[in-house]
């Protein structure tokens, strides 16, 4: 009997299916190992019927199936669904009665594992604002995450998923692709697309099987077929089948053309998505000039998919696709005359500019990007920019702008000039461009409080003086300035980037959080692991942990050693350095390494003594200096914390230690200081044992010191190292 951990995770051989007299399946040999593995081939070929034996809803005449090295060639559907094979049919299949959430509930008790109902709002927000819809009210596209979310939901080892793109917006499409490239990428669930978007299917496999005629007709190379048009239409043309004979059957020259290396493309490639029309066997032959114009061109070449996922684990500052340009972005609408002066500015220094609309008007204006272009990325597309309401439209366009901004890889700079709608409309996009890359906004807004702009980035804001209304001396001179700021800055960090070593020599950076009353552990952490690991320490004051998460998101952190978690009490008790509500999140999405602990749990911070609310006069204080005053948290204020925090360790699938400190939590939490609690305290770790559901890669640690103790901190860094390896090198941790 083969091992099942060894085995592939499908292996079909010589399988034959009969639709009464006629032959559907004709002797097709398959085998998935792991990752992602696409088939290809045009509509009656018997791709879907492949789906259906595979699931035992159709009943194979003869030859073999196996799941994970057990024979299910005979087994019913429910029995092959409980050993772990989870399927995405064609057309969807959804009850018009049920709800979202009822369809998510039916399908969570089949499996445990971490696919839960909240990761699937996670990652589907769309699907969590429609929840209490039923199924014949939702979209297209939200009917196909539904579908997509319920097989997720049954924990499959073996993910089938026929069509999956089919009939979905270009937007649409582009997430489902993405799903694909990390589950394809996370490894712990291999995937089967059944698809007819040559696109999707050579994007996210490494190779794809072609069908003809009830047969495998050949396996190739994705990124070959993705560039070669002529190999497209002779394997999957409309017509005439000039290419139904097997590999076997073909010129054995031809086979040995086949396995000669490639020779490298320069320049431009033409990308053949798909056929203009969905072909069958009986369709005509479609004019190459129609074939050509549904056509794109890809400056760089075929990413292949080792290079994609690569891309993913690589600092998103890395990534490219085509030479860099510096994007000037603005209301065209209102603000042509000045964004067209930044932008010739910036052009005539050499650097290569996109001219970028983000106007919710409607107005057509002359630009590289129109706006109709940005709002195609809202998840409503243009109906959900466009409207009546212009602070609904504001959001939006913002919406979509940040949405669009982050698949360009290329971005070297980026400029905008505006008022306080513009601003609004730009920053939030710029926020999720990685660190490093020079942001500007020349804005009237920029002399007052520019922290719900520049957030957790590092964008730079300069007052424009006068409005930003028509050009003048002033605006001309202001204007000028920053567009010649920003080249400055540009041009600097690629010649930076040009002339560093790329011996890999750089050490890994690792996040660590830090407040005054934690910072003797903080020190001694970062001092036993500084040989090994570039130690970048935040200041845990609302934006420091946003800016560390930041980084996170943007790639550019290996592992957090999240030391710090005070700012959850100023977010939960109304503190001056609260976090967002998105706090963890990006450990959530990312599954970096993490180590964390309840640093300064004890205390909300507040002004000077006068600014404390006055429901909380009775409470005990410490006075840290005129402008800072500590409030001790009380044990049910712990507790829940306790429960806040759990809640969202409970979502992280990446590797957790979370350490508790029996002797205080922080400098002023100590036999002798003036919050020590130890009650407090207690709530605190209760909460979060109750609530935190334990695994071999999720787990709690008690130690009996205080957190500035040299033996706790000796304890972090003992968990912290293993995570990543002395190296720094990130390792795969199976859950």
């Amino acid at each position: 009997m083969n091992d099942r951990r060894t085995a592939p995770a499908l292996e079909v051989k010589g399988l034959d299916v009969y639709y009464r007299h006629s032959h559907a399946l004709q002797g097709v040999d398959l085998t998935l190992d792991s990752g992602v593995f696409s088939v290809v081939g045009r509509n009656g070929m018997g791709k879907t019927t492949l789906c259906r034996a595979i699931m035992g809803l159709v009943r194979a005449s003869s030859g073999s199936i196996r799941i994970s090295g057990e024979e299910v060639t005979r087994l019913p559907p429910a029995r092959i669904a409980r050993l772990g094979v989870g399927y995405v049919p064609q057309g969807r299949r959804l009850w018009r009665s049920l709800t979202v959430d009822e369809h998510l509930q039916l399908a969570g008790g089949l499996r445990r594992g971490s696919w839960t109902i909240e990761r699937i709002y996670d990652t589907f927000p769309r699907l969590a604002e429609r929840r209490n819809h039923g199924g014949s009210q939702l979209s297209g596209g939200e009917q196909q995450m539904l579908a997509i979310s319920r097989a997720l939901l049954t924990n499959p080892h073996l993910l089938i998923m026929d069509e999956p793109t089919e009939g979905l917006a270009p937007v649409i499409v582009a997430q489902v692709e993405d799903m694909l490239l990390r589950l394809g990428d996370e490894g712990d669930i291999s995937v089967l697309v059944i698809e007819q978007n040559i696109g999707v299917a050579t994007a996210v496999s490494r190779n794809v099987a072609i069908m003809v005629n009830g047969r495998v007709n050949r396996i190739i190379d994705s990124a070959r077929l993705a560039a070669d048009r002529e190999l497209q239409q002779r394997l999957l043309g409309v017509g005439t089948h000039g290419a139904d004979e097997t590999d076997a059957e073909a010129a054995p020259q031809k086979a040995e053309a086949a396995r000669a290396p490639q020779p490298e493309r320069k320049g431009p490639v033409r990308i053949y998505v798909s056929n203009p029309v969905l072909p069958t066997r009986w369709s005509q032959p479609v004019p190459i000039a129609r074939i050509e114009a549904a056509a794109r061109t890809q400056s760089t070449g075929v990413t292949r998919l080792e290079q994609a996922t690569g891309a993913r684990r690589e600092p998103a500052a890395s990534r490219t696709s085509g030479p860099p340009v510096v994007l000037v972005v603005g209301t065209l609408d209102t603000k042509g005359a000045e964004l067209r002066f930044i932008r010739d500015i910036v052009a005539g220094s050499g650097l290569r500019t996109r001219l970028v609309d983000v106007s919710t008007s409607g107005k057509a204006s002359s630009c590289d990007v129109t706006a109709q272009e940005i709002a195609l990325n809202h998840g409503r597309g243009g109906s959900g920019v466009f409207g009546a309401d212009r602070g609904a439209s504001v959001t939006a366009m913002a919406d979509a702008f940040e949405r669009w901004l982050r698949r360009q890889g290329n971005v070297a700079g980026i400029i905008s000039a505006g008022g306080s709608g513009g601003a609004s409309l730009v920053a939030p996009g710029m926020r999720a461009l990685p660190v490093g890359v020079p942001k500007l906004i020349i804005s009237s807004v920029a002399s007052g409080d520019v922290g719900p702009y520049v957030g957790p980035a590092d964008i730079t804001m300069m007052y424009s003086v006068t409005d930003v209304q028509g050009l003048n001396s002033i605006s001309r001179a202001v204007l000028a300035n920053g567009a010649n700021a920003l080249v400055g800055m540009v041009k600097a960090r690629l010649d930076e980037q040009a002339g560093k070593p790329r011996d890999g020599a750089s050490l890994p950076a690792i996040g660590i959080t830090m407040f005054g009353v934690t910072t003797p552990a903080v020190q001694k952490i970062a001092a036993d692991l500084r040989e090994d690991f570039e130690c970048l320490v935040f200041h845990a004051t609302g934006v420091g942990g946003r800016s560390m998460e930041k980084l996170v998101e943007s790639g550019q952190l290996a592992g957090v050693i999240d030391l710090t978690t005070t700012e959850i009490c100023d977010l939960l008790m109304g503190g001056v350095f609260p976090a967002t509500e998105d706090r963890f999140g990006a450990i959530i999405r990312s599954r970096v390494p993490y180590v964390g602990s309840v640093g300064a749990l004890d205390m909300v911070n507040f002004g000077a003594p006068d600014t404390v609310p006055e429901r909380y006069r009775q409470r005990k204080f410490h006075v840290h200096n005129p402008q800072v005053t500590l409030m001790r948290t009380t044990p049910d204020e712990n507790e829940r914390m306790g429960r806040w925090i759990g809640e969202r360790l409970n979502q992280m699938d990446g590797t957790v230690r979370f350490f508790l400190p029996e002797g205080g939590v922080s400098a002023l939490d100590a036999p002798g200081q003036p919050f020590w609690d130890p009650e407090a305290d207690a709530a605190l770790f209760r909460a979060l044992e109750r609530t935190v559901r334990q695994t071999s890669n999720r787990q709690i640690v008690h130690v009996k010191r205080n957190i500035n103790d040299p033996e706790f901190t000796a304890a972090i860094v003992s968990a912290f190292r293993p995570l990543l390896g002395r190296a720094g090198g990130r390792r795969r941790v199976a859950r």
